[in-house]
């Protein structure tokens, strides 16, 4: 299955990207397909995922032709 992966704010630019297609076996995780995408780099516990615009746990599997996004944590003021 083939996914895509999007990156925001201070993570992207870690990263050196904000976006980009992986292809993974079915029934991949979301942390199985941080792990594809970025190798050994873990990911950071405060990381938010969402699947397809909603909030999603780390353990739930992915379908192909979803949209992955990764939010590191937003402060302002």
């Amino acid at each position: 299955m083939t996914i895509t992966i999007k990156y925001f704010a201070s993570l992207a630019e870690d990263l050196g990207r904000r976006e980009e297609r992986i292809s993974l076996a079915p029934a991949s995780s979301v942390v199985d397909a941080w792990r594809a995408a970025n190798g050994d780099r873990e990911l950071p516990a405060n990381v938010l995922t969402a699947v397809n615009h909603t909030y999603v746990e780390r353990s739930h599997l992915l379908a192909d032709g979803d949209e992955l996004a990764f939010f590191p944590p937003v402060t302002g003021g």
